[in-house]
């Protein structure tokens, strides 16, 4: 059987964490290996997990990198056969979560899975359906070969519920010790070139979604915009984001005429602030630190990049 190591970074996890943590101490495959990587919380959300059973890992809050923070975990728990992680504020939805997700891995093809994400009972029109368009009720199995099929969502992923064979992450390299975001994205497409298969399980399901505000949701893809354009082998190898993007706004204007037309007006401006975020981030290098670390909304990250 392959031992299974958990890997979940935090920070001030708040008034969820309880709920995350009775939802996985009910889980039917508990990982062999318990790790949280905090980043110097203030309440208790490390006293919980150590009760848990949890090994903590404390950095400071200034050294979260979301490639570096989760390869630094892959590295203490090197012994493991997958590799599964989750955030703070994703909570397994059934028993029987991580077991369905590590149950993709009996095909000895797939490198990386990750599982259905629901948006949060309380979670507003707009947060819903970015979680139904992205995370269809249908499980897939991705290849290299699909990526004229599927372009740019050939190597979608989440690392707020995924899992990594530990073979297959380490023939990708890891993940990129220095990177504002989409870590996850970016292994996924070295899998997907060294021939593994990225597998989508939407049986295995936590609840999981933001209701971004406006200024957030802008520099949430200031972010993106960044990552594409320091990995933009990534666009040159499976296609550009503007045909998925078109597609999601099509399918977010259907939903919201049905379900609450009164946010009509906020998507819309929403999905503007997204594209002039994006473009802004695509051209970061043109513009002053001080205007990339006010437009990102990961400003640590800056703090280790040179001008």
């Amino acid at each position: 059987m392959n031992k299974i190591g958990l890997i979940v970074p935090t920070l001030n996890a708040g008034n969820l964490w309880k709920a995350w943590l009775k939802a996985f101490k009910q889980q039917s495959r508990k990982p062999d290996s318990l790790l949280l990587i905090d980043s110097s919380s203030s309440d208790n959300t490390v006293a919980l997990a150590r009760a848990q059973g949890f090994t903590v890992r404390v950095i400071p809050k200034s050294e979260f990198n979301h490639g570096g923070t989760r390869q630094l975990g892959v590295g203490l728990l090197s012994d493991m056969d997958i590799i599964v992680f989750l955030t703070q504020d994703a909570v397994l939805v059934s028993a029987d979560a991580i077991e369905k997700l590590v149950a993709t891995f009996d095909d000895e093809r797939v490198g990386a899975a990750y599982g259905r994400q629901l948006p949060h009972r309380n979670a507003g029109p707009i947060a819903a359906h970015a979680r139904l368009f992205n995370y269809p009720n249908e499980s897939q199995l991705r290849s290299l070969a699909d990526q004229n099929r599927f372009g740019i969502k050939t190597v979608f992923i989440s690392n707020s519920f995924a899992a990594y064979r530990m073979r297959a992450l380490m023939q990708a390299g890891g993940f990129p010790i220095d990177t504002i975001m989409n870590e996850d994205t970016y292994v996924a497409g070295k899998m997907l070139i060294s021939g593994w298969r990225i597998a989508y399980c939407a049986e295995a399901q936590v609840f999981h979604s933001h209701d971004y505000s406006l200024r957030d949701e802008f520099k949430r893809y200031f972010d993106i915009g960044v990552f594409h354009n320091t990995s933009s082998w990534l666009q040159r190898m499976f296609g550009g984001a503007s045909g998925e993007g078109l597609r999601f706004v099509v399918s977010e204007l259907r939903y919201l005429m049905q379900h609450a037309p009164g946010a009509i007006p906020s998507a819309l401006l929403r999905t503007g602030l997204k594209w002039l975020g994006f473009k802004l981030g695509s051209l970061h290098l043109g513009l002053p630190q001080a205007i990339r670390r006010r437009c990102s909304l990961h400003k640590t990250y800056w703090l280790r990049t040179l001008p």
